[in-house]
């Protein structure tokens, strides 16, 4: 028959989610340019409701799609792909923030800028000892990342539903120990947002490691309810792949930033 599906790809339907999500984007930035000139802050929370709303929208359509059938194994290997590409965009979203922070360590301004001949970090900031908290927090992430190397292997190689959810709960847990034990090194900076470079570049590029943080913690513990429900079987789990791969990601920058601002970037 003509109508027939004779292919292993998936046709979408026309979806109110891409206008949606341009329109929320709009009223985002545009919110978050008047709450910056200190105009109202409500414009950015309207926009950022409806990004969210989109998320929440269009992901939810995601999993119905993949549950009903649609995601056939052509499907999975183009959302492996996108999502391959999504993380390559945010290597380079990172990359911007070492190169400022190497910028300036490497070639320090002083008062008679632009000659070199200033210091680093800059006179009188007092930076975080990478031994004791820093230490921890890389610690306590490489471990959720291996808890959710157990919970991969776990659907993957053993159909172990039950060690997933265990492995993935461990992760979720550690994700939020992590971001907990960073608020708390926050409270305690020596320094500042403004005023001074080196604080600019520290705050901007693990705070948004941190959001990253945040982000994956939920990713992981959306996957885990999923789990619980059985959504995720050995042939079809793409969904958890892609937080699988998004966490590992969020490691390996933490391991970069440990390295390079808290060990290099404080001697």
């Amino acid at each position: 028959m003509a109508h027939e599906k004779n292919h292993d790809y998936h046709i979408l339907h026309p979806s109110i989610w891409p206008l949606l999500g341009a329109l929320g984007g709009f009223v985002l930035l545009f919110g978050a340019v008047l709450w910056m000139h200190h105009i109202t802050p409500f414009v950015f929370l309207i926009g950022l409701a409806m990004v969210l709303y989109v998320m929440y929208g269009w992901w939810a359509d995601v999993v119905h799609e993949g549950e009903t059938g649609d995601h056939t194994p052509v499907v999975r290997i183009g959302l492996r792909y996108g999502f391959i590409l999504f993380i390559m965009s945010e290597v380079m979203f990172f990359s911007a923030w070492f190169w400022t922070f190497f910028k300036h360590a490497l070639y320090p301004m002083g008062p008679n800028s632009p000659a070199v001949d200033g210091v680093w970090p800059p006179a009188g900031i007092e930076t975080f000892d990478p031994w004791h908290l820093p230490l921890m927090n890389t610690l306590i992430l490489l471990c959720s990342g291996a808890a959710a190397t157990w919970a991969h292997h776990a659907i993957a190689h053993e159909n172990n539903r039950k060690d997933m959810v265990n492995g993935l709960a461990l992760a979720v847990v550690l994700g939020l120990f992590f971001t907990v034990l960073q608020a708390f090194e926050y409270s305690h900076a020596a320094f500042g947002f403004a005023g001074n470079i080196y604080g600019a570049s520290f705050f901007m590029a693990t705070g948004f490691h941190g959001a990253h943080v945040i982000i994956g913690t939920i990713f992981l513990l959306v996957c885990m309810i999923r789990a619980m429900k059985g959504q995720f079987t050995p042939e079809q789990h793409v969904g958890f792949e892609a937080a699988a791969w998004y966490w590992h990601f969020v490691d390996v920058v933490w391991l970069f930033l440990f390295a390079a601002i808290y060990v290099w970037g404080s001697a």
